[in-house]
């Protein structure tokens, strides 16, 4: 005879009650992001979405996907979560606009050992916040507890986004030309790259948590969420000057401007107007962190760069600093073969 008590879900690890307690916390979260062509709520199988497609004549949907990378461990150290979903949010509709796709709508995966409820309900949250940003409604999601494969208290998030763009309005940098100005959007910190070093920094700096730069907590400024510029370039995208626009991730800004330069011209940058913030600096002196290395890692203050027609650059910054951006000129187009040049402007 079987001795043993007759095992439940629940005994393995897995709370089916509270993933649906989680489903009814956030539901008017979930409801604020509501946008034109939504179907229904959430709670079905998928989620539905009609795209209006009246304006298209050739439509293209454009799909992003990313997570928040270690700066989530930062942020369960911290116990400040109520940010992080909009980081989730931001990695994946940054790179969908830049192709100049409106972001439609937004699915996350979060995965844990054990579902914390209130933490859970902070994240999602979050993930709101950002989508209200960005103008994408949260279309649903899924909630995995996994026992055994995720320490107690861990958890990771990765999202999806999908974006609308009619094809002749393709942002894909095919358009770049010689004599193209080259602008630059500043970042908020170092948005979501960067934080596997990051904390290697924070180890060596005991008491890091207690320091402050320039009257703000260090916590307060890697904790900082990444900008969403969804709005600003939508603005922008409406003057039909953009040739090419890049989401300043890992790489820094040089590789990923180089992403989507044609092979027939350079981008000559510097960066001497920019204003880096003052967590950089830091980070780089606390962890002894070359020049070369912060630029290939970190955004350092510019977290978006925009290229545009010569004859429309005084109007893009006037839009763009009108709609709350904080622009750089960064340089121009010249004629070579798909490099990023920095520092050697007027060469």
């Amino acid at each position: 005879m079987n001795q043993h008590k007759p095992l439940t879900y629940r005994d393995a690890g897995v709370d089916i009650d509270a993933g649906n307690a989680l489903v009814g916390a956030i539901k008017n979260a979930v409801a604020s992001t509501r946008r034109p062509g939504v179907v229904g709520d959430i709670g079905g199988f998928g989620g539905l979405f009609r795209p209006d497609l009246r304006q298209c004549q050739d439509p293209l949907l454009v799909a992003g996907t990313d997570g928040v990378g270690t700066k989530l461990k930062l942020a369960l150290e911290l116990n400040r979560l109520d940010t992080i979903g909009i980081d989730l949010v931001a990695m994946c509709v940054n790179d969908v606009i830049v192709q100049g796709a409106e972001p439609l709508f937004f699915l996350d995966y979060y995965a844990t050992g054990s579902l914390n409820v209130d933490q859970a309900t902070q994240v999602v949250g979050g993930i709101a916040t950002g989508c209200r940003q960005a103008g994408a409604a949260l279309l649903g999601g899924e909630t995995a507890e996994m026992p055994g494969l995720y320490q107690d208290g861990d958890f990771d998030l990765a999202g999806f986004c999908v974006g609308l763009v009619d094809r002749p309005r393709l942002i894909d940098g095919s358009g770049i030309r010689h004599g193209d100005q080259v602008l630059g959007l500043a970042s908020s910190g170092p948005h979501s790259n960067g934080y596997s070093l990051i904390r290697r920094v924070l180890e060596r700096v005991p008491g890091w948590i207690d320091q402050q730069i320039e009257e703000r907590a260090i916590a307060d400024c890697l904790i900082e969420p990444t900008r969403i510029y969804v709005r600003s370039l939508l603005k922008l995208l409406e003057t039909d000057s953009v040739t090419g626009i890049a989401h300043v991730t890992g790489g820094g800004l040089a590789e990923n401007l180089a992403r989507v330069l044609p092979g027939n011209v350079d981008a000559a940058i510097s960066l001497e107007e920019c204003v880096k913030p003052p967590v950089f600096s830091w980070l780089q002196e606390h962890g002894d962190i070359s020049e070369a290395e912060m630029r290939r890692t970190f955004n350092c203050g510019v977290g978006m760069v925009v290229v545009v027609e010569a004859a429309a650059v005084a109007q893009a910054i006037s839009l763009l600093t009108e709609v709350g951006e904080t622009v750089y000129r960064l340089g121009e187009i010249q004629p070579g073969d798909g490099q990023v040049r920095v520092g050697s402007l007027g060469s």
